[in-house]
Protein backbone atom coordinates (compact mmCIF):
# COMPACT_ATOMS: atom_id res chain seq x y z
CA UNK A 1 0.00 0.00 0.00
CA UNK A 2 2.57 2.33 0.93
CA UNK A 3 4.65 1.60 -2.41
CA UNK A 4 1.46 2.41 -4.22
CA UNK A 5 1.15 5.80 -2.39
CA UNK A 6 4.30 6.72 -2.90
CA UNK A 7 4.23 6.27 -6.64
CA UNK A 8 0.74 7.69 -7.40
CA UNK A 9 -0.34 10.99 -7.96
CA UNK A 10 -3.27 12.28 -5.99
CA UNK A 11 -6.41 11.75 -8.07
CA UNK A 12 -9.63 13.88 -8.28
CA UNK A 13 -11.29 17.16 -8.45
CA UNK A 14 -12.19 16.69 -4.60
CA UNK A 15 -10.48 14.85 -1.35
CA UNK A 16 -12.30 13.50 1.19
CA UNK A 17 -11.32 13.12 5.04
CA UNK A 18 -10.96 9.58 4.48
CA UNK A 19 -8.00 10.16 2.08
CA UNK A 20 -6.11 12.15 4.24
CA UNK A 21 -6.41 10.35 7.64
CA UNK A 22 -4.96 7.07 5.20
CA UNK A 23 -1.63 9.33 4.93
CA UNK A 24 -0.77 9.01 8.33
CA UNK A 25 0.76 5.39 7.79
CA UNK A 26 2.57 7.09 4.64
CA UNK A 27 4.06 9.90 6.35
CA UNK A 28 5.78 7.52 8.50
CA UNK A 29 8.66 7.54 6.00
CA UNK A 30 9.20 11.53 6.46
CA UNK A 31 11.11 13.66 8.98
CA UNK A 32 10.52 17.21 9.06
CA UNK A 33 13.72 18.03 10.66
CA UNK A 34 15.91 17.09 7.79
CA UNK A 35 14.73 20.11 6.21
CA UNK A 36 18.19 21.95 6.49
CA UNK A 37 20.17 19.52 4.76
CA UNK A 38 17.51 18.50 2.42
CA UNK A 39 16.45 22.28 0.92
CA UNK A 40 19.86 24.08 1.20
CA UNK A 41 20.77 24.18 -2.62
CA UNK A 42 16.88 25.33 -3.08
CA UNK A 43 17.10 28.62 -1.42
CA UNK A 44 20.80 29.25 -2.82
CA UNK A 45 23.46 31.41 -1.66
CA UNK A 46 21.12 33.28 0.30
CA UNK A 47 20.99 32.64 3.73
CA UNK A 48 17.77 33.43 5.82
CA UNK A 49 17.40 35.74 8.66
CA UNK A 50 15.22 32.95 10.94
CA UNK A 51 17.48 32.68 14.68
CA UNK A 52 15.73 30.02 16.07
CA UNK A 53 18.02 27.53 17.81
CA UNK A 54 16.76 26.16 20.87
CA UNK A 55 18.68 26.62 24.63
CA UNK A 56 18.58 23.26 25.40
CA UNK A 57 21.12 21.19 24.09
CA UNK A 58 20.52 17.34 23.04
CA UNK A 59 23.08 15.43 21.35
CA UNK A 60 26.08 15.73 18.97
CA UNK A 61 26.27 14.34 15.31
CA UNK A 62 28.11 14.25 12.43
CA UNK A 63 27.91 17.40 10.59
CA UNK A 64 26.12 17.43 7.44
CA UNK A 65 25.70 19.19 4.29
CA UNK A 66 23.71 22.37 4.73
CA UNK A 67 23.90 22.22 8.36
CA UNK A 68 24.40 26.01 10.00
CA UNK A 69 28.03 26.23 10.86
CA UNK A 70 27.20 27.77 14.18
CA UNK A 71 26.61 24.93 15.79
CA UNK A 72 29.58 23.17 15.07
CA UNK A 73 31.42 21.84 18.37
CA UNK A 74 34.90 22.49 17.79
CA UNK A 75 36.39 20.17 20.53
CA UNK A 76 34.64 17.02 19.27
CA UNK A 77 35.76 18.20 15.71
CA UNK A 78 39.55 18.85 17.13
CA UNK A 79 39.40 15.47 18.58
CA UNK A 80 37.87 13.35 16.05
CA UNK A 81 39.38 15.04 13.25
CA UNK A 82 35.62 14.78 11.42
CA UNK A 83 33.32 17.72 11.50
CA UNK A 84 30.32 17.46 14.47
CA UNK A 85 27.37 19.78 14.81
CA UNK A 86 25.30 20.12 17.60
CA UNK A 87 21.41 19.78 18.28
CA UNK A 88 19.11 21.65 20.57
CA UNK A 89 15.79 20.90 22.04
CA UNK A 90 13.97 23.22 20.03
CA UNK A 91 14.84 21.64 16.80
CA UNK A 92 12.81 18.56 17.91
CA UNK A 93 10.21 19.91 19.86
CA UNK A 94 8.46 23.04 17.98
CA UNK A 95 5.31 24.76 16.99
CA UNK A 96 4.55 24.06 12.84
CA UNK A 97 2.44 25.67 10.89
CA UNK A 98 0.75 24.58 7.81
CA UNK A 99 -1.13 27.03 5.55
CA UNK A 100 -3.16 25.63 2.84
CA UNK A 101 -4.83 27.51 -0.23
CA UNK A 102 -8.01 26.50 -1.60
CA UNK A 103 -9.35 29.50 -3.02
CA UNK A 104 -10.76 29.27 -7.05
CA UNK A 105 -7.68 29.52 -8.54
CA UNK A 106 -6.32 26.16 -6.87
CA UNK A 107 -9.24 24.44 -8.68
CA UNK A 108 -7.71 23.49 -11.56
CA UNK A 109 -6.11 20.18 -13.05
CA UNK A 110 -5.53 18.68 -16.51
CA UNK A 111 -4.40 15.29 -15.65
CA UNK A 112 -4.46 13.44 -12.02
CA UNK A 113 -6.21 15.95 -9.78
CA UNK A 114 -6.27 19.42 -8.98
CA UNK A 115 -3.95 21.84 -7.58
CA UNK A 116 -6.81 22.22 -4.59
CA UNK A 117 -6.19 18.36 -3.98
CA UNK A 118 -2.90 18.16 -4.10
CA UNK A 119 -2.52 20.62 -1.68
CA UNK A 120 -4.47 18.87 0.59
CA UNK A 121 -2.98 15.79 0.27
CA UNK A 122 0.89 17.63 0.78
CA UNK A 123 -0.44 18.94 4.02
CA UNK A 124 -2.21 15.87 5.38
CA UNK A 125 1.65 14.21 4.85
CA UNK A 126 3.36 17.19 6.70
CA UNK A 127 0.47 17.15 9.20
CA UNK A 128 1.20 13.44 10.34
CA UNK A 129 4.99 13.42 9.91
CA UNK A 130 4.96 16.47 12.24
CA UNK A 131 2.51 14.74 14.67
CA UNK A 132 4.84 11.64 14.41
CA UNK A 133 7.93 13.43 15.24
CA UNK A 134 6.18 14.83 18.60
CA UNK A 135 5.84 18.73 16.81
CA UNK A 136 2.53 20.68 18.32
CA UNK A 137 0.63 21.02 14.73
CA UNK A 138 -1.66 24.25 14.05
CA UNK A 139 -2.42 25.49 10.92
CA UNK A 140 -4.43 27.73 8.71
CA UNK A 141 -7.13 27.22 5.88
CA UNK A 142 -7.76 29.79 3.62
CA UNK A 143 -10.43 31.48 0.35
CA UNK A 144 -11.41 34.36 -0.71
CA UNK A 145 -13.94 34.21 1.78
CA UNK A 146 -12.99 32.96 4.81
CA UNK A 147 -9.75 31.98 7.00
CA UNK A 148 -9.87 29.16 9.37
CA UNK A 149 -7.29 28.24 12.23
CA UNK A 150 -6.59 25.46 13.79
CA UNK A 151 -4.44 25.83 17.21
CA UNK A 152 -1.16 24.50 17.28
CA UNK A 153 -0.79 21.33 19.72
CA UNK A 154 0.44 18.22 20.06
CA UNK A 155 -2.22 15.74 19.66
CA UNK A 156 -4.36 13.32 17.18
CA UNK A 157 -7.31 15.74 17.39
CA UNK A 158 -5.34 19.03 15.80
CA UNK A 159 -4.46 16.94 13.02
CA UNK A 160 -7.94 15.67 12.29
CA UNK A 161 -9.38 19.18 12.76
CA UNK A 162 -7.01 20.91 10.68
CA UNK A 163 -7.85 17.74 7.90
CA UNK A 164 -11.77 18.06 8.47
CA UNK A 165 -11.36 22.11 7.60
CA UNK A 166 -8.60 21.42 4.42
CA UNK A 167 -11.91 18.39 3.41
CA UNK A 168 -15.26 20.89 4.02
CA UNK A 169 -13.60 23.86 2.31
CA UNK A 170 -12.35 21.61 -0.75
CA UNK A 171 -15.78 20.10 -1.28
CA UNK A 172 -17.09 24.32 -1.69
CA UNK A 173 -15.21 25.00 -4.66
CA UNK A 174 -15.45 26.37 -7.06
CA UNK A 175 -17.04 29.54 -5.29
CA UNK A 176 -18.45 32.33 -6.79
CA UNK A 177 -16.45 34.44 -9.25
CA UNK A 178 -14.40 37.09 -7.40
CA UNK A 179 -12.01 40.21 -9.13
CA UNK A 180 -8.96 39.59 -9.55
CA UNK A 181 -7.55 41.88 -6.71
CA UNK A 182 -9.93 40.40 -4.19
CA UNK A 183 -7.59 37.32 -4.84
CA UNK A 184 -4.27 38.55 -4.00
CA UNK A 185 -5.44 40.25 -0.87
CA UNK A 186 -6.96 37.05 -0.21
CA UNK A 187 -3.09 36.10 -0.14
CA UNK A 188 -1.94 38.68 2.16
CA UNK A 189 -4.38 38.88 4.29
CA UNK A 190 -3.18 34.88 5.08
CA UNK A 191 0.19 36.37 5.82
CA UNK A 192 -0.48 38.91 8.09
CA UNK A 193 -3.26 35.92 9.99
CA UNK A 194 0.04 33.97 10.01
CA UNK A 195 1.90 37.29 11.62
CA UNK A 196 -0.82 36.87 14.34
CA UNK A 197 -1.03 33.61 15.19
CA UNK A 198 2.95 32.29 14.39
CA UNK A 199 5.62 31.88 17.17
CA UNK A 200 8.53 32.90 16.75
CA UNK A 201 10.78 29.63 16.23
CA UNK A 202 8.05 27.72 14.26
CA UNK A 203 7.97 25.76 11.23
CA UNK A 204 5.89 27.22 8.48
CA UNK A 205 5.12 25.38 5.63
CA UNK A 206 3.04 27.31 2.81
CA UNK A 207 1.34 24.83 0.09
CA UNK A 208 -0.50 27.11 -2.71
CA UNK A 209 -0.15 28.25 -6.38
CA UNK A 210 0.81 31.69 -4.48
CA UNK A 211 -1.48 33.67 -6.88
CA UNK A 212 -0.59 37.33 -5.39
CA UNK A 213 2.18 36.67 -3.53
CA UNK A 214 4.25 38.76 -5.59
CA UNK A 215 2.35 41.60 -4.75
CA UNK A 216 4.28 44.14 -2.16
CA UNK A 217 2.26 44.02 0.59
CA UNK A 218 2.79 40.42 0.50
CA UNK A 219 5.87 40.25 0.25
CA UNK A 220 6.32 42.43 2.86
CA UNK A 221 4.92 39.98 4.84
CA UNK A 222 6.96 37.45 4.10
CA UNK A 223 10.04 38.75 4.88
CA UNK A 224 8.67 39.84 8.36
CA UNK A 225 8.06 35.88 8.45
CA UNK A 226 10.71 34.92 7.73
CA UNK A 227 12.85 37.03 10.19
CA UNK A 228 11.19 34.98 12.71
CA UNK A 229 10.79 31.22 11.53
CA UNK A 230 11.70 28.78 9.12
CA UNK A 231 9.42 28.84 6.02
CA UNK A 232 9.18 26.62 2.85
CA UNK A 233 7.36 27.17 0.54
CA UNK A 234 5.44 24.29 -1.85
CA UNK A 235 4.61 25.87 -5.33
CA UNK A 236 1.69 23.72 -6.61
CA UNK A 237 0.94 23.73 -10.27
CA UNK A 238 -0.27 21.76 -13.35
CA UNK A 239 1.21 20.73 -16.71
CA UNK A 240 -1.51 22.43 -18.07
CA UNK A 241 -0.12 26.55 -16.76
CA UNK A 242 3.00 25.13 -18.04
CA UNK A 243 2.84 24.40 -21.02
CA UNK A 244 -0.28 24.70 -24.05
CA UNK A 245 -1.99 21.32 -25.13
CA UNK A 246 -1.20 20.24 -28.41
CA UNK A 247 -2.21 22.68 -31.44
CA UNK A 248 -6.23 22.79 -31.78
CA UNK A 249 -9.26 24.56 -31.08
CA UNK A 250 -10.19 24.29 -27.33
CA UNK A 251 -13.62 25.19 -25.96
CA UNK A 252 -12.82 26.60 -22.50
CA UNK A 253 -14.71 28.23 -19.71
CA UNK A 254 -13.71 30.57 -16.51
CA UNK A 255 -15.99 28.90 -14.88
CA UNK A 256 -19.19 31.48 -15.92
CA UNK A 257 -18.30 32.70 -19.69
CA UNK A 258 -16.83 30.50 -22.52
CA UNK A 259 -14.79 31.09 -25.69
CA UNK A 260 -12.87 29.28 -28.25
CA UNK A 261 -8.63 28.80 -27.90
CA UNK A 262 -6.40 27.99 -30.70
CA UNK A 263 -3.33 26.59 -29.37
CA UNK A 264 -1.71 26.04 -33.11
CA UNK A 265 -0.22 29.92 -32.77
CA UNK A 266 3.62 28.99 -32.06
CA UNK A 267 4.28 32.35 -30.72
CA UNK A 268 1.09 32.21 -28.37
CA UNK A 269 2.54 29.01 -27.36
CA UNK A 270 6.00 30.22 -25.95
CA UNK A 271 4.68 33.48 -24.70
CA UNK A 272 2.17 31.56 -22.52
CA UNK A 273 5.08 29.07 -21.56
CA UNK A 274 7.47 31.85 -20.61
CA UNK A 275 4.96 33.72 -18.41
CA UNK A 276 4.92 30.80 -16.59
CA UNK A 277 8.39 30.37 -15.99
CA UNK A 278 9.14 34.34 -15.54
CA UNK A 279 6.15 34.19 -12.45
CA UNK A 280 8.45 30.93 -11.09
CA UNK A 281 11.38 31.98 -11.57
CA UNK A 282 10.19 35.77 -9.90
CA UNK A 283 8.88 34.02 -6.70
CA UNK A 284 11.87 31.92 -6.56
CA UNK A 285 14.04 34.90 -6.59
CA UNK A 286 12.41 37.23 -4.48
CA UNK A 287 11.90 34.29 -1.61
CA UNK A 288 15.44 32.67 -2.37
CA UNK A 289 16.64 36.66 -0.95
CA UNK A 290 14.84 35.65 2.42
CA UNK A 291 16.25 32.20 2.59
CA UNK A 292 12.87 30.79 1.77
CA UNK A 293 12.97 27.63 -0.52
CA UNK A 294 10.37 26.85 -3.11
CA UNK A 295 9.53 23.07 -3.95
CA UNK A 296 7.92 22.71 -7.04
CA UNK A 297 4.68 20.29 -6.65
CA UNK A 298 2.70 19.44 -9.87
CA UNK A 299 -0.54 17.59 -10.16
CA UNK A 300 0.98 15.18 -12.14
CA UNK A 301 3.43 13.75 -9.54
CA UNK A 302 3.17 11.52 -6.30
CA UNK A 303 2.77 14.10 -3.30
CA UNK A 304 4.94 11.41 -1.03
CA UNK A 305 7.82 11.23 -3.60
CA UNK A 306 7.72 14.68 -4.10
CA UNK A 307 8.67 15.26 0.12
CA UNK A 308 10.47 12.19 0.55
CA UNK A 309 13.02 14.02 -1.77
CA UNK A 310 13.53 16.75 0.91
CA UNK A 311 12.66 14.78 3.62
CA UNK A 312 13.28 11.18 3.83
CA UNK A 313 12.93 9.43 7.14
CA UNK A 314 16.96 7.99 7.27
CA UNK A 315 16.45 6.75 11.21
CA UNK A 316 15.45 3.52 9.97
CA UNK A 317 11.87 4.16 12.18
CA UNK A 318 8.94 2.18 10.85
Amino acid sequence: MLQALSQSPATGAYCTLNQLIELRYAARKLDLRQRKRALSMLSGPNKTNFRGRGIDFEEVRVYQPGDDIRTIDWRITARTGEAHTKMFREERERQVLLAVDQRSSMFFGSQSCCKSVLAAHLTALLAWAALQRGDRLGGLVFSEQEHRETRPRRSRRSVLGLLNTIADMNAQLPLAATESSQDDLAFNDLLTELRRVARPGSALFIVSDFRGALEEPALEQIYQLSRHMEITALHCSDPLERELPAAGRYTVSNGQDKTDLYTGDSNLRQAFSDHFSEQLAALQQQYGKLGVPVIEASTAGAPLTLLQAYYADRSGRK
